[in-house]
């Protein structure tokens, strides 16, 4: 009989995903759902709707609700986290304010100034649950699915003897792509993918152990393939590898494709995800305005249904009854990709049973594809170490450091956006208090300045000789 805890269970549509998932497992309908979210009115939405599931499925499953975070981790075998912090209010200043300077997003909650900011917000309260988790459910798992997953993950890896994973469904839906591109059944390709949530790379695609690469580059070099996912299509014919996200994330991730109104209308021309400006955020405010007008789980099914392709319920599964179950995972990198740091979170492929999370090591990645990875990792290093220390200076210079950003800006205009940002979260971002992002406004250089007389090191002095001498 699992104890799950629920964190977050106000995302009333994904806690309603997983937790019917669970349901439908057999040998798992037994469990006891802890119920747990902040505020009242979203959680009571969801206790209620989970108890008539229940009696409606004649299930022995129990379900709890409080508000009380601690209550719910007491005790808990698994503890599934799907909180936001700050919300859709704090979505939109990610996208709204960063765009005034130029820096179009269309997710904005992985990489860019609005993933930035949304793991200064999520790695506190991650880092609080976890915590406690080893003060009162020491042996449970924690299923993340917050987001910035890489982030997030880096930092739940700083928890000395925290049992994770971070679980994403990018490798899932991109099967589905490849084998409608190769014209294959996604179940009969074997694949190896790695690299880092979201720009994880298929380094070998097969089926009865011939490679389908070739079929799949071909496919891309045709105008009616790569309409489909222009961004995903450019990476791959210049870099080699095929990768886990769409346009609309990947357009992000690298300084190619948003930097101007030229490059967004040539690769970003989708609607809806396929790299429109804000769509995430657009589309999540019309979700959250529906949800403030009626109750969406009162339109939603109290019949259990096949599993969706998410991890969560085949994970609890693998272990609760010893089957064993594969999936890509966001772990803590203890030297399964050779060539990304150590410490960073990478997505890798891991094996699931009675005994846990066994992620397997890959080894080097191809150069190109771990240097790509690197402009990301990189940001995410300084982002993890700004929120844990609560430095605005080393945000500032991760929002600089950001492939997009330093695209589109100057030094002091991605200072400016920061401070900007700042200003207007400082309800959410507590391990800031009392500090300031000092502003450092271009020094001016009136026509006419020289540059001023200071005297030369000698051994520059020297060098300078030589050069001059060399070149004579």
């Amino acid at each position: 009989m699992p104890r799950i805890a629920m964190i977050g269970a106000g995302s009333v549509i994904f806690c309603k995903t997983l937790m019917m998932d669970i349901m439908a497992t057999d040998g798992l309908e037994d469990s006891t759902f802890v119920l747990m979210n902040r505020t009242e009115p979203k959680l009571r939405q969801m206790e209620g709707f989970a108890r008539e599931v229940v009696r409606e499925n004649n299930l022995p499953s129990k379900i709890e609700a409080t508000t009380d975070r601690r209550k719910a981790l007491d005790g808990a075998d698994y503890v599934v986290v799907m909180i936001q912090v700050g919300g859709v209010d704090a979505f939109k200043l990610d996208y709204e304010i960063p765009l005034k300077y130029g820096v179009d997003e269309c997710i904005g909650d992985s990489m860019g100034p609005g993933g930035v900011f949304r793991a200064l917000r999520s790695i506190p309260v991650l880092l609080d649950i976890a915590r406690d988790m080893r003060e009162l459910c020491p042996d449970a798992l924690m299923l993340n699915y917050v987001n910035p997953m890489a982030a997030n993950c880096w930092a739940l890896g700083t928890v000395e003897g925290l049992k994770f994973v971070g679980l994403c469904h990018g490798v899932q839906t991109t099967m589905d792509l490849i084998a409608g591109y190769v014209g294959e059944k996604k179940d009969d390709i074997d694949y190896i993918c790695a690299g880092i949530n979201h720009m994880a790379w298929f380094l070998r695609l097969e089926k009865d152990g011939r490679d389908l690469y070739p079929i799949l580059r071909e496919k891309f070099e045709k105008p009616e393939y790569y309409i489909n996912e222009k961004v995903r299509g450019e990476v791959f014919r210049h870099f080699g590898y095929f990768m886990t996200e769409s346009t609309g994330h990947l357009s992000e991730y690298l300084p190619w494709f948003r930097k101007s109104q030229k490059a967004l209308d040539l690769y970003c021309d989708q609607p809806d995800f396929g790299g429109a400006s804000g769509a995430y955020y657009k589309y999540c405010r019309m979700l959250a305005d529906k949800l403030a007008q009626r109750d969406l789980l009162n339109e939603e099914s109290r019949k259990l249904s096949p599993r969706s392709a998410e991890y969560c319920s085949y994970i609890i599964e693998a272990i609760e009854k010893d089957k064993i179950f594969r999936l890509n995972g966001n772990i803590r990198n203890d030297g399964y990709i050779a060539n990304l740091p150590n410490g960073c979170c990478v997505e890798v492929p891991v094996f699931v049973d009675a005994m846990g999370l066994h992620p397997t090591v890959v080894g080097n990645l191809p150069s190109q594809c771990a240097a790509l990875n690197m402009t990301n990792v990189l940001v995410q290093g300084l982002t993890v170490e700004a929120a844990i220390n609560g430095d605005p200076e080393m945000v500032m210079q991760a929002v600089a450091l950001d492939p997009l950003t330093s695209a589109v800006c100057t030094l002091n205009e991605a200072r400016e956006m920061t401070r900007e940002l700042f200003d207007a979260q400082t309800q959410w971002l507590p391990q800031f208090a009392g500090k300031k992002l000092a502003p450092k406004p271009m020094i001016s250089t009136p026509p006419g300045t020289k540059a001023a007389e200071v005297p030369l090191d000698p051994a520059l002095a020297i060098a300078n000789r030589f050069g001059k001498l060399a070149s004579s």
